[in-house]
């Protein structure tokens, strides 16, 4: 199983391709409050940017006794679809994991999007991850293309491979450069259940065939 540090903060919801015309006119670049504000847990202080590893593996946690046939629950059902009626977005997702240079695997298609399988399901606990291209050169325009434009309290619904839909509703959407993301927290396996949908914002580098920063949006459940 892939830990959630592995995924590259340059890698998340690259772009390939040339800029699109939508940077002529672009958004403010967030809405709400900021994400590390919104992301961080109820006494936790809040990091101005990634962690580091620690430098050895630490102390091992106490053995907890388990029955020799413990009970293994039924794993829930991957999402398949991520809408948000309010932008106009509505496109297929897709289970990925990590690439062998340790990017978030996302797919070519710019009409679909990339769930990050090896983290928490929309609706457990932890940040669900979800990513897609902003745009391609051939392709065009990508689905998640108006996310630049999503404010607080536009709502967000995912329907899983079962058909059961949970709705969401924006908390906070910010560009962040992507050196800077704070992986630690975008990808926690632990903590409310949040989802968190990026795609490419920014100035395009052609040196690099991408964009600087991401645009990350955090949703919340509705209750």
């Amino acid at each position: 199983m892939r830990p959630a540090a592995a995924v590259a903060a340059l890698g998340v919801a690259v772009a390939v391709g040339v800029p699109a015309a939508w940077q002529l006119t672009r958004e403010p670049a967030a809405a709400g409050a900021p994400i590390e504000q919104v992301l961080a847990e109820p006494g936790r202080p809040v990091s101005s940017g990634p962690t580091t590893a620690p430098a050895g593996p630490g102390p091992l946690p106490p053995v907890t006794v388990r029955d020799a046939a413990p009970t293994v629950a039924a794993a829930a059902p991957a999402p398949a679809r991520l809408r948000v009626p309010g932008l106009g977005i509505d496109a297929p997702v897709d289970p990925v994991g990590v690439r062998d240079d340790g990017q978030m695997a996302i797919p070519d298609d710019v009409d679909r999007v990339g769930w990050y399988r090896f983290g928490p399901v929309p609706g457990d606990a932890g940040s669900a991850v979800v990513a897609g291209h902003v745009d391609d050169r051939e392709q065009g325009l990508g689905e998640l293309a108006p996310l630049r434009t999503a404010d607080v309290g536009t709502e967000v619904e995912v329907t899983d491979a079962a058909g059961t839909a949970t709705r969401w509703r924006v908390a906070s959407r910010e560009e962040v450069v992507k050196q800077a993301l704070p992986l630690d927290r975008l990808f926690a396996r632990e903590g409310a259940p949040r989802l968190v949908v990026v795609t490419c914002g920014g100035e395009f580098l052609p040196e690099y065939g991408s964009y600087e920063s991401n645009v990350v949006v955090i949703a919340e459940p509705v209750p």
